[in-house]
């Protein structure tokens, strides 16, 4: 079988080379970059740890740019994101776009499946592929997959999925890789060491707009643009008298709405709509009455929280069985079976 191995240096990654080779398989190893210019991302370290694995291994290695299509996907939809006064998720855009889409397009294609160090594994029922949780809880990354679409996703292989991160680590330093106690990398890959305010102002400049306490709708002080803050934010707002979370903003206007408080019950939210609603594999529900149970998240986090979901025409509707923080438009639902196994796609918060 002909693998493709996407590898960035990291423990994850390079134990997939590692894994591959255990069964019998010698991948073409690709390093991608991505990172815009001054970003100082990929960093040299990186292409160098990802060499030595390709030569402990006997692999070939290729160091392929992608760093205008990286641009064009997925920078220029988290700008213009936020321009709306949305909240992004660049790195699910960054595997539909640009991993599992660009790559595959240019390299991918001659290859009959693309191995990464995600942390997710896959179910086959009835003859159709699933992306399904992974061993360790925690890592799981699923959530930031559910956005490909079912080609990609058949032709994805996840060799540490079944493992957990000590695992993980254990292989790595048994193998003596130079990754093997790197710590997990951090944020938006393609800011590097950019700030990431500097980044939006950059290319949405600054707009003065009042900061309103949303119960009694006293003015609190300014702020430089909607568009630098987020629901659930508490750093950053420069305000006496704290903790101040954002839960609300008034777009049009451009006012921030704050609540007082280390728990205010007004960052909390019980239910959510979902739009352009994208299965993975296939409608598991196509057209129903009433409610289904399922699982959920709407950030990268190990715990799901239960709820139940409900059509109306093209818009899902979810109840939460618990409260929860930050309830932002813009992001991502992710859903799942009630057992938090099968992901069955997502939908963006309307």
């Amino acid at each position: 079988m002909n693998i493709a191995a996407l590898v960035s240096g990291g423990v994850d990654s390079s134990v997939v080379v590692y894994q591959l080779k255990e069964m019998g398989i010698t991948p073409t190893i690709f390093y991608i970059m991505i990172g815009m210019d001054d970003s100082e991302c990929p960093k040299e370290e990186d292409i160098e740890i990802t060499s030595y694995i390709a030569k402990k291994y006997g692999c070939k290695m290729e160091v392929v740019n992608l760093q205008q299509e990286y641009f064009d996907r997925v920078v220029n939809y988290t700008i213009e994101t936020v321009r709306k006064g949305l909240t992004p998720n660049p790195d699910v855009m960054c595997n539909k776009m640009i991993k599992f889409g660009a790559f595959n397009e240019k390299w991918g294609k001659d290859f009959d499946k693309i191995a990464t160090g995600h942390y997710c594994t896959t179910t086959n029922i009835e003859n159709k592929v699933w992306l399904s949780t992974a061993k360790d809880k925690i890592k799981d990354q699923t959530d930031f997959l559910a956005q490909i679409s079912y080609s990609q996703l058949e032709k994805i292989m996840f060799p540490v999925g079944n493992l957990t991160k000590q695992e993980v680590r254990t292989i790595a330093e048994k193998e003596k890789m130079p990754s093997a106690f790197r710590k997990d990398s951090q944020g938006i890959c393609f800011l590097g060491k950019i700030n990431y305010n500097d980044f939006i102002k950059r290319y949405l400049g600054e707009k003065e707009g009042e900061i309103v306490e949303l119960e009694t709708g006293k003015i609190l002080g300014k702020h430089k643009g909607f568009w630098f803050h987020t629901i659930g934010q508490r750093k950053g707002l420069g305000l006496s008298g704290g903790p101040w979370f954002v839960v609300k903003k008034d777009i049009p206007n451009n006012v921030l709405y704050v609540s007082q408080g280390y728990d205010p019950i007004t960052q909390y939210g019980t239910e959510m709509d979902l739009g352009a609603f994208h299965f993975l594999t296939e409608d598991v529900w196509g057209d129903f009455e009433g409610e289904k149970e399922i699982s959920l998240k709407i950030r990268h986090t190990p715990d799901f929280t239960l709820g139940w979901i409900s059509k109306n025409e093209d818009i899902y509707h979810v109840r939460f069985e618990h409260k929860l923080q930050g309830v932002a438009q813009g992001q991502f639902g992710v859903i799942y079976d009630k057992e938090s196994h099968i992901c069955y796609g997502s939908g963006t918060i309307v």
